[in-house]
């Protein structure tokens, strides 16, 4: 490794790591040089770069990059006046929305690390989240109150601070939300201990000039979330080195992206993808994001084309509705330069509709693939804008390594060998939280120096680079672009007192991919019929994230089993098939 300066650096390309040479990439680097401060002082400087120019559009109010630092800077003095000191855990529970965009940047100058998980999750998940992540400060907005509310004291959660998105729109916007939306959303008690956005912004006016803390390039900023084969929900601790090399990778392997080009904002912060790219690449980078608090395929394509934006992103479910809207039939697409898909294999045949669709909307550009994990924020693989391989994920990005080995081992496999897939790279993370042995079992490191994540995912590289995802070791389930993990779902049910035994597995579905499907051994006495069956669903919303919800119980009497006594998954999803 080699430090340039006091706040940039470039990284070496180790001894022994296969670096075939990738043909037909373009202007793409192999190697780049990095930011070596925060996140919020990367964000700073392209800020002051370009005050002017807008950064963000939420609901037809736009924010420029001078008003937004203001905001920013403000959020932070007030973090601070409410006891919110460096290695402090604040937890971000928004969906798209100026507030949440604030609030990260403001928790990061102040040296806290932003926890950000998914504000339409269940009670006890959120419970979950904020104890992994020991959190004293939650952000969230007023129609979520009552979730956080119902589970505070089982948390170590000081302060609730609660804001509102009519707060953030226009007045001829927020008359006609509060008549439709608004409406809908319960009022807090006048007595209610939490902060109301407007207070709480104000709290920092006469306090705390000195509010910036001294951090570095490898402290912890973010903490994302997985699952796991074994049911655990494993806090993912991310560095600001982590989102800042993202940054700049993104934009090398896009080499047509310009300052103010526009991104459809439309993958949540929560998710790797979501913060890592629609967010912090675009805002250190002198793009437009358009924010999306709420997603459906129709809002998707109406702002596609009311803000002409030059980037989009999204599961192959979204491609696939797409396709099928009417209002798209006559969109002008010729002001995209990249549509990136993830979060799921593509098809090749979806593919191929989707660049028919392209190009008979007067694209120039193809949908290209990609393929990360959390652990590496996000994408750290894409296919190149100028050589697309048939079946291909795409090539590692600059300064990014990959490894196909033998499953488990450190033994590297030949060019077109099957095995699992490991990445290497200043994308990956620092660790999962207060999780050693899980820790040391998903990073390791290798001879040749590097730090190396275990995916569990199968895969091949050919000679020239190109990646090709054939599998997933590790038990998961992906609906919608959402990760779903049957041990933590089985987990639930079997807690349930009329509950012997469960299974969860994966049913394919032609709109969601998967579709998740539960099999439940019931207690002796217990009747099967269907009012148990509302009984466990109720238990299950209650419990479960909406979209990770079942969409049909099956009773049976005996689960099948394997020689050594484990439920045979595998048996119900070939089941399922039939």
């Amino acid at each position: 490794m080699i430090i340039k300066g006091e706040k940039t650096r470039t990284f070496d390309i180790p001894e022994g790591v296969k670096t075939p040479w990738f043909e037909h990439t373009g202007d793409i680097p192999h190697t780049l040089t990095y930011s070596n401060g925060t996140m919020y002082e990367k964000l700073e400087a392209v800020a002051k770069k370009y005050p002017g120019n807008i950064a963000f559009d939420f609901m037809g109010k736009h924010t420029s990059y001078r008003q937004m630092l203001e905001k920013i800077n403000d959020c932070a003095r007030s973090l601070r006046t409410i006891g919110v000191r460096p290695g402090d855990r604040v937890t971000i529970a928004m969906p798209n929305c100026p507030q949440a965009i604030f609030m990260l940047y403001a928790v990061n100058r102040v040296g806290a690390i932003a926890n950000m998980i998914h504000p339409l999750s269940a009670e006890k998940e959120i419970e979950e989240y904020l104890n992994i992540s020991h959190s004293t400060t939650i952000v969230t907005l007023d129609q979520f109150y009552n979730k956080i509310e119902a589970i505070r004291e089982n948390t170590s959660i000081v302060n609730v601070i609660i804001a509102r998105i009519r707060d953030e729109l226009t007045r001829p916007i927020r008359t006609g939300y509060m008549l439709t939306e608004g409406r809908k959303i319960a009022r807090i008690p006048k007595d209610a201990p939490v902060i109301t956005w407007e207070k709480f912004m104000k709290l920092g006016k006469n306090s705390f000039k000195n509010y910036k803390a001294e951090r570095e390039a490898d402290d912890p900023a973010v903490i994302l979330y997985s699952g796991g084969t074994t049911g655990k929900t494993k806090g993912i601790v991310l560095t600001n080195m982590n989102f800042n090399s993202l940054s700049e990778q993104v934009v090398a392997t896009n080499p047509m992206f310009r300052p103010g080009d526009k991104m459809l904002a439309a993958m949540p912060l929560f998710h790797g993808f979501g913060l890592g790219v629609c967010i912090h690449t675009m805002l250190t980078q002198g793009g437009r994001c358009v924010l999306v608090p709420r997603f459906t395929a129709k809002s998707y394509a109406k702002l596609i084309t009311k803000y002409q934006c030059n980037f989009i992103a999204g599961v192959p479910t979204l491609y696939e509705a797409l396709l099928r809207l009417p209002s798209m039939e006559k969109a002008d697409l010729s002001c995209l330069k990249g549509v990136f898909s993830g979060g799921d294999s593509l098809s090749i045949e979806l593919k191929k509709k989707f660049d028919r669709f392209l190009y008979s909307h007067n694209a120039t550009i193809q949908i290209r693939e990609g393929y990360g994990t959390t652990e590496s924020v996000t994408a750290s693989c894409l296919t190149p804008p100028s050589r697309h391989k048939e079946g291909s994920i795409g090539i590692p990005f600059p300064d990014t390594y990959y490894k196909i080995v033998k499953p488990g081992t450190d033994e590297e496999l030949p060019y077109g060998e099957e095995g699992e897939i490991l990445i290497a790279g200043p994308s990956i993370m620092r660790e999962y939280m207060d999780m050693p042995e899980e820790t040391a079992e998903t990073l390791r490191l290798h001879q040749d120096g590097l730090r190396w994540v275990y995916t569990g995912d199968l895969g091949l590289m050919d000679d020239e680079g190109y990646l090709y995802f054939k599998g997933r070791i590790k038990r998961m389930i992906i609906t919608s672009g959402y990760n779903v993990y049957p041990a933590q779902l089985e987990n639930i049910f079997d807690a349930h007192e009329k509950v012997h035994m469960s299974c969860v597995i994966g049913v394919p579905d032609s709109y969601k991919m998967q579709k998740v499907k539960a099999f439940v051994m019931l207690k002796e006495g217990v009747p099967a019929n269907d009012n148990t069956k509302e009984e466990l669903m109720a238990y299950a919303r209650k419990n479960i994230a909406k979209y990770a919800m079942p969409y049909d119980i099956e009773f049976r009497a005996e689960l099948p089993t394997t020689l050594v006594g484990k439920v045979a998954y595998r048996q119900l999803e070939e089941e399922a098939l039939q």
